[in-house]
């Protein structure tokens, strides 16, 4: 079995969020000011698109908060 070749990292990953990542969840929810639980379900109604995303979360950030 071959191990990943470490030396062969592009930049393919940084377009994306890793949802099932917790540290990309905590990132990306303290970057626009969400819980992680907002995050995640974001990611889950959104997709992994980092664009889209963060798009998503500033539109989010206009709607009135949900009692």
């Amino acid at each position: 079995i071959m191990s990943d070749d470490k030396t062969k990292q592009g930049q393919q990953d940084r377009g994306r969020v890793a949802g099932d990542e917790p540290y990309e969840v905590a990132y990306f929810a303290s970057k626009h000011g969400l819980s992680q639980e907002q995050a995640r379900d974001l990611i889950a109604r959104v997709g992994n698109d980092r664009a889209s995303l963060d798009s998503a979360a500033e539109a989010m950030k206009g709607e009135p908060t949900k009692a």
